[in-house]
């Protein structure tokens, strides 16, 4: 009998005219926590897929605790021990937490088409307070931020028995302390003997929590290493094969820079709770990148939403270059050269069954026509291939549809759509989310390019290195307030988690509506 609870050996995998995969090879310990690290498109994704039943390998052997096995679909796959958290969140928006997570396992309440909400609302519960999620089991999917989503997608994977568990970018969407909650929800399938397979591109996760880490390359396997004794910068190596670009932006002083973005005493229509906006004030310099930072429900992506148009503001004004102006839907921002790139790309930033050049060109279409409003098919060809290979996007051509595409060439689709427009202002919601580090380089290479050729950026991130790494600025916000601004050279994660956490009676007095500057509190 193995001493493993999960072997995969040669595995192979084509798709049309993609050979995703070529002898690769994972393994993984009763009890261990195995990271898989690559860059987008190097196969994680794919291997996990076909040992969760999602895909069917071509070539190759799978064994569960010693004994060959394969699984062609989920379901079956599950009957074997095998559970898996997908990267991009798939549930049912209409239903609720809940209904989610017991899908097709609902309690019956004596006739089989009465279903027992009540049973599977307490047995949701409970599986919430197993990972501190403070969530009503009846709230609707839909009207659930990001982070509450894969919370769910977590606590559904738990309550399936498995010994194995996969992770694909499970902390993508959390904040600091919900991923402090996971990785102590991981501590206990540790201690359970249960094995986790990790997937993730955060470096500082990988070696807090992972035993071993197996690096993938171009659908291929590279090695397979113990976390002592690795270094980050080896790892990296391994992963992209190439020198990549490391942010250190001269973080010049943009103070005196034209303001382009005024917002005074913006309100959203919520009066309370997660996504209320109160009262926030700031200004976006040209040349500028201002970081936003909060904890879960600080309302920043609300705040994004309203200037962009996404949401009905309450109250406030917002200024573009002096003049004050109306924003009631997101046409009325783009035309006043705001552009917008959501946290949430599939929902809200691309046009998934559309090709990459039709989502690239379709904020600008007006560019794109001829006389008699005829579509330029060559310019529209000609424009997307440009920002293809500026982005470095990887895509077997500019048709290809968008769905098809690895998460983080998704983002890299989206961002060039914004760039053809020529926005002035452009805010980016969580840019590196689920990106791998060498795409990450290439976001962050880009950011600095455009805040030197004059656009102003807003950047939203939870990754608290990546705000002190490419702000000149750092915005706090706590329940739908600002709280604090801090210069670059001022800015740490102590500060910058002291204002994140100033929180109702302690904000409202310490700031009387008015942002707070570090330097008189520090």
């Amino acid at each position: 009998m193995s001493d493993f609870v999960m072997q995969m050996e040669g595995i192979e995998k084509s798709f049309p005219g993609v050979h995703a995969l070529s002898n690769c090879h994972f393994d993984l310990f009763p009890g261990e926590v195995h990271g898989l690290v690559g860059e987008n498109g190097a196969g994680k994704s794919t291997l996990m897929k076909i040992l969760a039943g999602i895909y069917t390998k071509d070539a190759g052997t799978i064994k569960i605790r010693g004994e060959t096995a394969e699984a062609h679909n989920t379901k079956q796959a599950q009957a074997l021990g095998i559970s898996i958290i997908h990267q991009e969140l798939n549930l049912m928006k209409h239903l609720t937490a809940a209904q989610n997570i017991f899908i097709g396992r609902e309690q019956k309440k004596g006739l089989p088409f009465l279903v027992d909400d009540k049973e599977i609302n307490r047995k949701s519960g409970e599986l919430f307070k197993l990972i501190n999620l403070d969530l009503n089991p009846r709230a609707i999917a839909g009207s659930l931020t990001v982070a509450q989503q894969q919370m769910i997608e977590i606590a559904k994977a738990l309550s399936f028995s498995m010994d194995v568990l996969v992770m694909d970018e499970p902390t993508s969407a959390l904040s600091e302390s919900e991923i402090e909650k996971l990785f102590k929800v991981i501590q206990n399938l540790r201690d359970q003997k249960k094995g986790v397979i990790y997937i993730s591109h955060r470096m500082d996760e990988l070696h807090r929590i992972c035993d071993r880490v197996t690096v993938m390359r171009d659908g291929r396997y590279i090695a397979t290493n113990p976390m002592k004794g690795i270094s980050t910068e080896q790892i990296i190596s391994q992963m992209v094969g190439r020198e990549i670009f490391e942010s250190n932006h001269a973080h010049g002083d943009t103070s005196k820079n034209e303001v382009v973005l005024e917002v005074k005493n913006l309100k959203s229509t919520v009066k309370t709770g997660a996504g209320a906006v109160k009262d926030v004030s700031f200004t976006l310099h040209r040349g500028e990148i201002l970081g936003f930072a909060g904890l879960l429900g600080a309302g920043r992506t609300e705040t994004m939403r309203l200037i962009f148009g996404a949401d009905s503001m309450e109250g406030g004004e917002i200024f573009v270059k002096g003049e004050r102006i109306t924003i009631k839907k997101p046409k009325d921002a783009v035309d006043r050269g705001i552009g917008y790139l959501s946290e949430d790309r599939k929902r809200y930033g691309l046009a998934l069954n559309m090709s990459v050049k039709a989502n690239t060109v379709m904020a600008s279409m007006v560019k794109f026509l001829k006389p008699l409003w005829i579509l330029d098919e060559k310019k529209q060809k000609s424009v997307t291939q440009e920002y293809v290979k500026k982005l470095n996007t990887r895509t077997p051509s500019l048709e290809q549809l968008a769905r098809n595409l690895s998460g983080g060439n998704q983002q890299k689709v989206i961002v060039g759509k914004w760039l053809v427009r020529d926005s002035d202002i452009l805010i980016f919601d969580e840019p590196t989310r689920g990106i791998d580090v060498g795409a990450k380089s290439e976001i962050y290479k880009l950011l600095n390019e455009l805040a030197d050729q004059g656009k102003a950026i807003i950047m939203i991130s939870s990754e608290l290195p990546e705000i002190l790494r490419m702000s000149h600025r750092v915005v706090v916000m706590c329940e739908g307030r600002v709280t604090g601004t801090l210069d670059s050279k001022e800015s740490t994660q102590e500060k910058i988690m002291y204002y994140a956490t100033l929180r109702g009676k302690d904000s409202a007095d310490n700031t009387g509506g008015k942002t707070i500057n570090a330097r008189e509190n520090s």
